[in-house]
């Protein structure tokens, strides 16, 4: 006698799509997803309707216009006759350098206060509970507001730098710290710096592969190797080499006070500071968390074991107890990097000029197209963000624990 489920039971028939459990789930996922279309069919017919009575139409032909308006943290060259296009990729890059030193600078902080609220040192581990706790439950648009208020308000103008006996200094007679931003060197490129960088971006590589042979060697032999110095040597001294072997292609070019504001070098407003400040101390109390947490995860008996065998607490930290904890601190990690990317869209409280200020603000309001405009915000912020989760997501797959 067979069944229904049977898969060698007579052949197909249409009552099989309800009836056999073999392809009844099926049936109702194309059930519901015909559904979902027909839906969204209904709403963007509708949208189109409401458009076409209003005399209107979805165009993106306002993205070849002249702008207008000026931008002042400009990455790349930008006027204000050039177009709205351009003028949204010089917010797209000024979320994503805002975006990147956030996520950087939050993880390193977030590390640290992590391992830090599990010391032994009272003092230390009270300190880093207090920053936590404190900035986790403000809002992250307060801690930008006062860190922007308090760059303007205690550092000094730019002609605090100047005569005789100025009441300000530059910094190694390099970087301006000023109300306006902080100027600092740029980098000119000149010809063959680019064997320079890859020759740098070739020992970061090295370094990697090296470090992750001492780990290799440890865990088959017992042996341990060095670490700090021979990774510094391997990151520092190539790119040095070539560099002179080159005949020194990369200068810098630095500020100079001329007139009423320095000029030269790169300015990093003050907007962009609090903003980068404000999203990496924010965010980087949540990652504290997620790594106090993840090292809670590891049994002690880990820690112990380590011990025994004669590591140093650095090493069992690096060597046993992190590499077993990213398992739990990888995932909300990439909710925290998510988070600081929606978050740098609050740029436009202080001034900076991201996305949300160039796409979804000044260039909204004077073309008026503000369906286009946040269609375009939303595939921004949607490829990003699954960007970041791809990434993160791969890493993940490389860390978890792999079951035999």
């Amino acid at each position: 006698m067979t069944s229904l489920s049977d898969p060698q039971a007579g052949s197909f028939r249409l009552s099989m799509l309800l009836n056999d459990t073999r392809y009844r789930s099926y049936t109702f996922q194309f059930v519901a997803l015909m559904c979902i279309i027909a839906v969204f069919g209904y709403l963007g017919l509708n949208l189109a309707a409401n458009l076409r009575t209003a005399g209107l139409s979805i165009s993106f032909d306002f993205l070849s216009a002249p702008s207008g308006y000026d931008i002042n943290q400009r990455p790349i060259d930008y006027t204000s006759q050039s177009t709205h296009l351009r003028a949204s990729i010089v917010g797209i890059m000024n979320t994503l350098i805002v975006a990147v030193l956030a996520c950087a600078t939050a993880t390193v902080l977030g590390v640290a206060a992590g391992v830090a609220r599990l010391s032994p040192n009272w003092l230390l581990r009270k300190m880093m509970s207090v920053y936590v706790e404190a900035f986790r439950n403000v809002p992250v648009l307060i801690w930008i507001l006062i860190i922007f208020s308090i760059m303007t308000a205690v550092l000094p103008p730019p002609n605090a730098f100047r005569g005789e006996n100025p009441t300000a200094t530059m910094v190694m007679g390099a970087f301006a710290f000023t109300n306006r931003g902080v100027y600092a060197p740029w980098p000119i490129w000149g010809d063959g710096s680019w064997v320079v960088v890859a020759t740098f971006l070739a020992s970061i590589a090295g370094a990697v592969i090296y470090r992750r042979h001492t780990t290799k060697v440890l865990f088959d032999t017992g042996r341990l190797m060095p670490r700090g110095w021979p990774t510094l040597a391997i990151l520092i001294l190539p790119a040095v080499v070539m560099f002179y072997v080159m005949g020194r292609p990369i200068t810098l070019d630095y500020p100079a006070l001329k007139g009423f504001n320095f000029q030269g070098g790169v300015n990093m407003l003050g907007s962009l500071i609090a903003l980068w400040f404000a999203l990496a101390i924010y965010t980087g109390a949540f990652i504290a968390e997620n790594v106090r947490a993840g090292i809670l995860a590891v049994s002690k008996g880990q820690t112990e074991a380590a011990a025994s065998l004669g590591l140093r607490p650095n090493r069992i930290m690096s060597l046993v107890v992190l590499p077993q904890a990213l398992r739990v601190i990888i995932p909300p990690l990439i909710s925290n990097y998510l988070n600081i990317t929606k978050n740098s869209s609050l740029a436009i409280a202080v001034g900076y000029m991201d996305v949300t200020g160039t796409l979804g603000g000044i260039t909204l309001n004077q073309t008026g197209r503000a369906i286009e405009c946040v269609l375009l915000l939303m595939a921004f912020y949607l490829t990003i963000s699954l960007s970041i989760s791809a990434v993160m997501n791969v890493y993940n797959n490389s860390v978890k624990l792999k079951e035999r």
